[in-house]
Formats: C-alpha cells, sequence, structure tokens
C-alpha cells in the first residue's frame, strides 16, 4: 500500500466517523497493512471505539456459516443493530489476497450493512491478526454489532475467543464422531453450539452426544452453552439462535465475563500488533545477516550460518 501523509489519515479518520463507505474501506485497507500509518489512523480512531457487540461464527469449512450470516443480518437489523461483517477467507498463495468463494453472494446485501472480506495471510488461528483493528474502524464508523465469521476452523483455530464476545460454533450431524477428537480444541470455546443442516439423519443423536461430550468436563458454572438446531438454508432455527445470542450478551454483561474477555481481547489484539512489527525486524534482520551470496553458501554447505546467529543473540 502507498505512502499515507498525516493529512490523508486526518482526512480518513473523518470519513470514517462520518460512516463514508469509501473511508471506511480505505481505513480497513490501512490498518489491515503493516505500514506505520496504520497505528496514527489507531491512535485517532481509538476514542470512538470499544462499544460494539462482537459476534463469533465459525466452525468446520461445508458447516454452513456464510449462509448462517446471511441469516442473522436481518434478524440482527430487525433487533436493532446496526451491523458489520467481517469475514475471512484463506489467501490466495499468489495475490495474497481473499479467496472470496461464496462471500459474494454477499455483494447485494442488505441497505445499510458493511462486508468486508479479510484474508487469513496464512494465520492457522482462523482469523486474520487484522480483524480487532477493523473491528475498531467499524466501530469508529457507527457499526453498533460486529459479526466476525472465520474461515474454515479446525481443532487449533480458537483465535475468534479473543475477538469476539458471543462465539457461536456452527457443526453438521456428519462431525459428530469427531467430537471427541474435537474436545480439547475448537469445541471448547463456543458459547453456543449449532447443528446445522439438521435435516439430515443424526442430527438429533450429534445434540445429544454434544452435550454429554460438554457434560464430561464437569458441570458448567453460569452460563451453560446451549445447543440449538437450525436449517440455514431455510432459515428455520435461525430465530431461536438470534434469542440465545442476545441472553448470552445479557448473561456477558451482568456478569465478571465481560471485563473479563474485554480484557483477553485488549491483550491479544496489542500482542497481535507488537508481533507483526517483530516479524517485520526478523525479515530485516535476517537480510543483515545473510545475504544471498551467504545463504547459497549455506547451502551449498561451504558456511555454517549458526556461529553468526549465535554471535548476533549474544551480543
Amino acid at each position: 500500500m502507498p505512502a499515507v501523509s498525516n493529512r490523508s489519515v486526518d482526512a480518513l479518520v473523518q470519513g470514517v466517523l462520518q460512516g463514508e463507505v469509501r473511508s471506511i474501506a480505505r481505513a480497513i485497507t490501512l490498518v489491515e497493512s503493516r505500514a506505520p500509518e496504520r497505528l496514527e489512523l489507531l491512535a485517532q480512531l481509538f476514542p470512538h471505539t470499544g462499544r460494539a457487540f462482537k459476534l463469533g461464527i465459525t466452525g468446520a469449512p461445508g458447516a454452513g456459516k456464510s449462509t448462517m450470516t446471511y441469516q442473522l443480518i436481518p434478524r440482527l437489523k430487525a433487533k436493532g443493530y446496526r451491523v458489520g461483517v467481517l469475514a475471512v477467507d484463506p489467501t490466495s498463495p499468489f495475490s495474497g489476497g481473499a479467496i472470496l468463494g461464496d462471500r459474494i453472494r454477499f455483494d447485494d446485501a442488505l441497505e445499510g450493512v458493511y462486508i468486508r472480506s479479510l484474508a487469513s495471510r496464512g494465520s492457522i488461528g482462523g482469523l486474520s491478526r487484522g480483524v480487532p483493528s477493523a473491528v475498531r474502524v467499524l466501530e469508529a464508523a457507527g457499526f453498533d454489532l460486529v459479526l466476525i465469521e472465520t474461515v474454515g476452523a479446525g481443532q487449533l483455530q480458537v483465535d475468534v475467543r479473543f475477538v469476539a464476545d458471543t462465539v457461536v460454533l456452527t457443526l453438521v450431524p456428519e462431525a459428530g464422531d469427531v467430537i471427541q477428537a474435537m474436545k480439547a480444541g475448537i469445541i471448547e470455546i463456543a458459547d453456543i453450539y449449532v447443528i446445522n443442516k439438521a435435516d439430515r439423519e443424526g442430527a438429533t443423536r450429534m445434540r445429544l452426544d454434544l452435550r454429554n461430550a460438554l457434560e464430561l468436563g464437569g458441570k458448567p458454572k453460569g452460563w451453560n452453552p446451549p445447543i440449538t438446531l437450525t436449517e440455514a438454508l431455510h432459515g428455520k432455527g435461525v430465530d431461536e439462535l438470534v434469542e440465545f445470542i442476545e441472553e448470552h450478551k445479557q448473561y456477558q454483561q451482568q456478569s465478571s465475563g465481560w471485563h473479563t474477555r474485554r480484557l483477553q481481547q485488549l491483550e491479544w489484539e496489542l500482542q497481535s500488533l507488537i508481533h507483526d512489527a517483530l516479524e517485520q525486524q526478523a525479515r530485516s534482520i535476517t537480510r543483515q545477516l545473510f545475504s544471498a551470496a551467504t545463504l547459497e553458501a549455506v547451502l551449498q554447505g561451504a558456511e555454517n550460518p549458526f556461529p553468526k546467529l549465535k554471535a548476533w543473540m549474544g551480543s
């Protein structure tokens, strides 16, 4: 992304605060980049952020996350929310951008809803590290509910718990035989469980198996995660899901859970920004220590790289 002047950042901030779609898009592009100007942008937006409710939708590929998101949008709007959507997609190995896939269905989104695809950029946690910053842009633009849909998530892809106030895990009946394998990973992070495509055989049995698997860890304290059946393609069960989402939000706000989770989110956001900065430094130091000629010599076995690394680390 080309360099952005302080004056340009000031203008971008004003555009975001006025809810201008082009400014919102440019601001999200900037905070997704590693340009130093993104920190100035975030600093100016900060006083206008922190108030949106963040809803995470996660689950394995093919579980119907995008369809569920599409069904949730009008129902959340009907509750009075101004909805923004951040949909994380796999990163293209060629362009580095998001592979949009069925996000194309959102191009004709409902009026007043802002939807943006973000590239996962190789993250193994199901999210892009730019998500928290993109959330702040949407908050500053006046969106009071940000729906975050993760890339297809597996056992290790649990970062959504660090950005969302409520996490909805979407499963399908065929996943019943992998509950035990998932139990130590993504299956433990959800506040609400959805068995989608419930018209398929085994949905009711899976709900029982899932409840039994969750109870193996002992009786939950406080919030007891509900398990609901849906057919998102036809909108069946989605109204009940929205009610569970609202109930969990209220529960969080009335307990210490809201404050605790917000602290975790803030720490993860700052760690992500620091991680990006350190990663850039690591690339720069690598180039300083090992020129192309040196790398070639190491590859041929003519030079040992580790004494040089040892000397640098000990300095």
